[in-house]
């Protein structure tokens, strides 16, 4: 099953469990703001919507 990513969803970083806000999604990646105020691309792959 594939699962579809929308700017506002909640999701979980697969290695290591932390959790953050989609802010924008672009190709392969979604930008995202952690729950430590940190921003980072990530891989949809290594993301688990919540």
């Amino acid at each position: 099953m594939i699962t579809m990513f929308e700017v506002g969803d909640y999701v979980v970083f697969l290695l290591d469990g932390t959790r953050g806000t989609i802010m924008e999604i672009e190709g392969g990646l979604c930008h995202i703001a952690w729950e430590d105020q940190f921003v980072s691309w990530e891989l949809i792959e290594l993301l688990e919507k919540l």
